[in-house]
């Protein structure tokens, strides 16, 4: 039987399966200098799928192939039957030692080789996990791979090592909870990431939560909820970040960035934020970007009435928006899936215009590359040149990020994008009841939803809505055209009331979000002619 070597070993010849006192055999380092990314560390012999293969372990990647006999007549086609196969170090996330233990049996065990997990990408964005068997008997061989497996994974900085966890047991379904300990957290384990989990009781539990715990403690935080929960968590993760830079949180014109990324598992009704970030909402995609730490800037909005801070969000909609979410509300007693389809016929029954004055600095787009369908912002006029538009309206709409769902696979402002300093402000004034719903139903096709005289779009930075006053004699200050006091806001999913007058603000890459961005999604690269 061959002995260890210190050179690198001879391709293995010999029965196409080995003995197993072969498959024993100890594997020894291919060079004694500390090796480039590309440059062997080690080779040994592994059964991989029921046949004997020589494997080689690079800092970037594992390859390996069957060991065939040799052919007595010299035929080449024997050699094309031995196809080497590779794994992207890079795609690899955990790493186990495979025993064979008896039921009840925690520790210890036969050995049996070495499993690798790695992330596998599907078709439709979506991401899964696969195991690899490398099967040997040998503890030292097997022992030796390991450790060097290891240390490659561990080189990877961006992934993170221990998370904040917080689980919203009473988004959509009430499926949160069972979402993350049946399909994340057997992942996040596998994946040895310690977690600290807080299954929120009440509305704003997460953002007192983070006000106070240990931050540094944490690689990253996760949300497991919906839209609503999302942003509570997003704004207690950049609340405490100014917190902790000593600023005034009750007046913020220049946030700090938040410290540490934030992970989103879908587990709501229309899972905006997931659906921008992944390209689909599915649990395990999700879960996989955290685990491979896949990290993306992101833009983030400042909501701000007479100066003071009200929240830091993605998006907002008010009027129509608004409206559909506050009646949602309203009903909370119903199915989900009926709740929402309730409120949306409800509020369309009740379309009606309400009257607003929209201040907005505003930024042009230039399309570079029509093939690409690339853009560039420039500024128009002075950057303090304010402009302004007022007049009934049906829906404003006012979007740092692309805002892909189910509903809308474009995105609800398809013209602007996760990171580039901008936000669509788009504006559908009084119109037909018959006309406003044409505009709802392009969204969910490849048409575009703007493509109308009573819709106009602007690519802004700034934007400042105030609700008309009532004029006459019985008029007070401050008092709105509608009936019920202060229009509502919808903000992230999140609806909020106290406010009439805001003042938006976007902060180019606030906050880090674990995810892609969709522009270079394949089913994301739509044309849009929206500008």
């Amino acid at each position: 039987m061959p002995g260890t070597a210190a050179a690198p070993l001879p391709r293995p010849q010999g029965r196409a399966r080995a003995a197993p006192q072969e498959r024993r055999r100890r594997v020894a380092p291919l060079a004694a200098a500390p090796p480039a990314r590309d440059e062997p560390l080690l080779r040994g012999i592994f059964e991989i799928d029921k046949r004997s293969c020589d494997v080689v372990l690079s800092g970037r990647r594992l390859r390996w192939s069957p060991i065939l006999p040799e052919s007595p007549t010299g035929d080449s086609s024997v050699a094309l039957q031995a196809q080497e196969e590779i794994i992207e170090m890079k795609d690899v996330f955990s790493v186990k030692l495979k025993r064979r233990r008896f039921a009840g049996q925690k520790k210890g065990g036969t050995l049996l080789g070495i499993t690798i997990f790695k992330c596998l990408n599907k078709e439709e964005n979506k991401l899964t996990d696969c195991a690899v068997h490398l099967n040997n008997l040998s503890e030292d061989h097997c022992q030796s791979w390991f450790r060097h497996l290891k240390e490659i994974l561990n080189g990877f900085h961006n992934r993170p090592k221990s998370l904040k966890v917080f689980v919203n047991p009473s988004s959509h379904k009430r499926e949160a909870t069972h979402i993350y300990y049946e399909k994340v957290a057997p992942l996040f384990k596998l994946a040895d990431i310690k977690t600290d989990v807080t299954v929120t009781e009440y509305e704003g539990h997460a953002l007192s939560v983070l006000k106070e715990c240990e931050l540094q403690a944490f690689d990253g935080v996760v949300c497991v909820g919906g839209d609503g929960s999302v942003s509570e968590v997003a704004h207690g993760l950049l609340l405490r970040a100014q917190i902790d830079a000593g600023k005034d949180t009750d007046h913020v014109s220049k946030p700090v960035r938040a410290p540490i990324p934030l992970g989103v598992i879908p587990a709501g009704t229309t899972n905006i934020l997931a659906h921008t970030l992944y390209g689909i909402k599915h649990a395990v995609t999700a879960t996989l970007h955290i685990v491979m730490g896949h990290v993306q800037a992101v833009d983030v909005c400042t909501f701000s009435t007479r100066g003071k801070l009200l929240r830091f969000g993605f998006s907002a909609m008010l009027g129509f928006g608004a409206r559909t979410l506050a009646l949602a509300e309203e009903h909370r007693w119903m199915p989900s899936s009926q709740r929402k389809d309730f409120a949306f016929i409800k509020a369309l029954a009740d379309l009606k215009p309400e009257e607003y004055e929209l201040s907005f600095l505003p930024l042009q787009i230039l399309q570079e590359d029509s093939h690409e369908d690339r853009i560039t912002l420039l500024y128009l006029g002075s950057k303090d040149q304010w402009q302004k538009i007022q007049g009934h309206f049906l829906n404003v709409s006012i979007m740092a990020i692309p805002c892909l769902c189910s509903m809308a696979p474009r995105g609800l402002a398809p013209n602007t994008r996760l990171n580039n300093g901008s936000m669509a402000l788009i504006v559908v004034q009084n119109t037909s009841r018959s006309e406003f719903i044409k505009h709802l139903k392009r969204y969910t096709s490849v048409k575009n939803q703007f493509n109308f005289p009573f819709v106009e779009t602007y690519t802004v930075r700034e934007v400042k809505v105030q609700p008309r006053l009532r004029s006459g004699p019985d008029a007070k200050e401050n008092v709105c055209l509608n009936a019920e006091g202060n229009s509502p806001w919808n903000i992230d999913g999140d609806l909020m009331k106290e406010a009439s007058e805001v003042h938006v603000r976007v902060h180019p890459q606030l906050i880090d979000l674990y995810g892609v961005n969709t522009d270079d999604l394949e089913s994301s690269q739509v044309t849009c002619n929206c500008i």
